[in-house]
């Protein structure tokens, strides 16, 4: 495969910025939609690779989204609610199901030689719908459904999810995704880690996964085909592994 371009939104975030700079590091051409330039993680703006757009990502045209996309190969969306009060109980609600519906929509309205692909940052707490995986227990699923009905960034995930596996699924001809499952996120740098095809952990004792790890992952799925070929239309769970990378 070779270097692919990839349209990067959420890249001021905790995990979307350490995206970007491992992306940069990489020699791969970003073009990354940002709320402000100012909050890029440091020593980024300079990078000849990096394009920067300055725009709320759901307010972006139809065609504003299909010329970004023009060129790109991948799409990687770290989008999520702001830790506060306004970003978890305000709008938009549904700003993750949002955006994946209007990719998968431009998507499908675009010439393209191959699938767009997404790489999208979810949580542990999302599930392939119609799924019971073993590790999670009545009493855990009973405390999702609350969560869910509850908060917002919670059915916002687990909506995203549900869309892409029952309205894309596998075999779509104008995008393939991944939908990343890290669980408690922490920082640090990269280290070993582990993937599943399903979970591990419980939520009464969650495992960690570093943001470094996350975005590592990303970064492969983005560069690798057979990363990407192995992870493609699934929802894999990453965790830190026990000893040093």
């Amino acid at each position: 495969m070779d270097s692919p371009t990839v349209l990067l939104l959420g890249g001021t975030g905790r995990t979307g910025g350490r995206v970007l700079t491992q992306l940069l590091d990489r020699r791969v051409a970003v073009r990354a939609v940002v709320r402000s330039a100012a909050r890029l993680p440091d020593g980024v703006a300079a990078d000849p690779r990096l394009t920067v757009v300055e725009a709320e990502v759901l307010a972006l045209s139809r065609e504003e989204l299909r010329r970004l996309l023009d060129e790109c190969d991948t799409v990687i969306s770290c989008l999520g609610h702001t830790l506060s009060f306004a970003g978890i109980f305000g709008r938009p609600f549904d700003l993750v199901t949002r955006m994946v519906a209007r990719l998968a929509a431009v998507a499908r309205t675009t010439e393209r030689r191959a699938p767009l692909r997404l790489i999208l940052m979810s949580t542990v707490a999302a599930h392939a719908p119609g799924t019971v995986e073993p590790a999670r227990g009545a009493a855990q699923r009973l405390v999702l459904l609350a969560l869910r009905l509850l908060l917002p960034p919670a059915r916002d995930n687990q909506r995203a999810v549900t869309y892409l596996a029952s309205e894309i699924g596998v075999n779509d001809p104008h995008l393939e995704w991944v939908a990343v499952r890290p669980d408690t996120l922490t920082p640090g740098d990269i280290t070993s880690y582990r993937l599943h095809d399903e979970l591990v952990s419980s939520i009464f004792r969650p495992g960690a996964t570093n943001m470094a790890n996350v975005a590592h992952f990303m970064c492969e799925l983005a560069c690798a085909e057979g990363t990407w070929r192995r992870w493609a239309g699934r929802l894999p769970v990453i965790v830190n592994a026990a000893g040093p990378r």
